[in-house]
């Protein structure tokens, strides 16, 4: 069947089978019977008449669904939540005349949205600290190997490969607090009826103090500490904006990090995981394509662009409830947690088996280590008695014709000897080339990778080190 009809390639070619499962039909329909039951617990607890046999025997049914008897009385009735009350009535007989008391629709539809995107940042969190903890070890493999840096991509001053990889740290960490921040603020809608007053629990108990205690009791049958003090039907479509913004932040991570390796590996400098018996392109068998990276930058375009959705249905909603989020909501928060989980689950792949030609990293500094180093030369001409402006525009003017002889002509770069030939400067070639010795033009990148480590890696990663025992990051396809 799955053959005959389109299936989203986020479930079935790139998401995780625990993100597949946690946006299933099975997942949210039982969701919504959990809060069925916790319903009839708290109008029991609050005095209503309902028996613990009624509540047994929802309980007894909370996965026990009949898809097609759903889908003939939706047909029929053009109202899921009402096809799915009728259908857990025939599993309920004795329960029936209480499912879904006093309630409306988004009872059941807004608290289970919550109830899963709580469930899935924390998967999203789990992906996200194994990547960390597979950069951190990168970074202090290679905390001391000098590496050009770039600048407009541009060769620049020498940096490390781990002092690179530091920066790819730094970002997930930044998005780890924004996941942290909206985990720890995600509050259930509660049950507050039609347009939020609580009006038909008023008349059920007639009692405004055991109304007000129906949100609290909810929450803490289904693990929450808050509900929204004031809603209209539904909770704020702030909520699903904040969340899908955080969602696009990894995304932005992950796609810049993505981008630096495509381009790395344009350079020979790293490569991503190439399998024995990968194939890079079906015309040119020698090609080694950087196929995981550019299907991140692809997943996290979508990412990003369905943030947007969110955005727009917050702004848009009429008064107490309009129903134009919902056809939105059903596919842009789901497709945006899928695809999220397969970024990083990609990433996790890639920086858990990355590879470093080191010796192509030395060649591409030793290309241009001559205009790297010329502010050390200038500096040791001076400390020798030169005048420092004059042996600046010389330097320029050396480095300007070493250029030229390097794009123009294709020869090597002749800047050290034009150096050691200008008497100007007082400095023999030999001196010049330990001047320019790469573990020597790298600053501070190593202890900063060490110290970056310890100050604000280690910490990240001893808070959630159960997170990252055991977890497959192996590729689908």
């Amino acid at each position: 069947m799955e053959n005959d009809i389109y299936v989203t390639p986020l479930s079935g070619r790139y998401a995780s089978k625990e993100m597949n499962k946690l946006w299933s039909n099975n997942t949210k329909y039982s969701t919504w019977r959990k809060l069925w039951v916790a319903l009839a617990e708290t109008e029991k607890e609050l005095g209503l008449e309902i028996t613990q046999e009624q509540i047994d025997e929802m309980k007894k049914n909370i996965n026990n669904i009949d898809y097609d008897i759903v889908a003939k009385r939706e047909k029929e009735c053009r109202h899921d939540v009402m096809a799915h009350v009728y259908e857990f009535g025939i599993k309920c007989p004795l329960a029936k005349p209480i499912i879904h008391l006093g309630a409306t629709s988004c009872y059941v539809t807004d608290n289970t949205d919550i109830i899963i995107m709580k469930q899935a940042l924390e998967l999203v969190k789990q992906k996200l600290v194994i990547v960390i903890n597979n950069l951190k070890k990168f970074a202090e493999k290679y905390k001391a190997l000098p590496c050009l840096g770039y600048t407009h991509f541009q060769p620049a001053q020498l940096t490390t490969v781990g002092k690179r990889a530091t920066l790819w740290i730094q970002d997930l960490l930044e998005d780890l607090k924004e996941l942290e921040f909206v985990e720890q603020n995600l509050k259930l809608l509660g049950c507050k009826g039609t347009t939020g007053t609580s009006e038909s629990f008023m008349k059920l108990f007639k009692d405004e103090e055991k109304v007000k205690q129906i949100d609290k009791k909810i929450a803490e049958k289904m693990g929450f500490q808050k509900t929204f003090a004031v809603s209209g039907q539904t909770y704020t479509r702030k909520v699903d904006s904040r969340v899908l913004n955080c969602l696009a932040g990894i995304a932005e991570s992950c796609s810049k990090f993505a981008n630096d390796v495509r381009l790395l590996q344009h350079e020979k400098e790293l490569e991503e995981p190439f399998e024995s018996k990968q194939i890079g392109s079906s015309a040119m068998a020698y090609k080694r394509n950087p196929m995981r990276s550019e299907r991140i930058n692809s997943l996290a375009r979508h990412v990003i662009v369905l943030s947007n959705d969110t955005k727009i249905t917050a702004c848009t909603q009429w008064l107490e409830r309009t129903l134009d989020d919902s056809a939105n909501k059903r596919i842009c928060v789901p497709e945006s947690f899928l695809a999220v989980d397969a970024i990083l689950k990609i990433y996790a792949n890639i920086t858990e088996n990355i590879v470093v030609y080191e010796n192509r990293v030395r060649a591409n500094i030793m290309r241009e280590i001559p205009f790297m180093g010329t502010e050390e030369i200038l500096m040791r001409a001076v400390l020798k008695g030169g005048d420092r402006q004059e042996l600046h525009e010389k330097i320029r003017l050396h480095s300007m014709e070493a250029g030229k002889q390097v794009k123009e002509y294709g020869r090597p770069n002749d800047l050290v000897q034009r150096i050691a030939n200008d008497p100007s400067f007082g400095l023999m070639e030999e001196e010049i080339l330990n001047i320019l010795n790469p573990e020597n033009l790298c600053g501070r990148a190593k202890n900063q990778v060490t110290d970056f480590i310890e100050q604000e890696v280690n910490e990240v990663l001893e808070k959630y080190s159960k997170l990252i025992e055991n977890v497959d990051v192996e590729l689908s396809v």
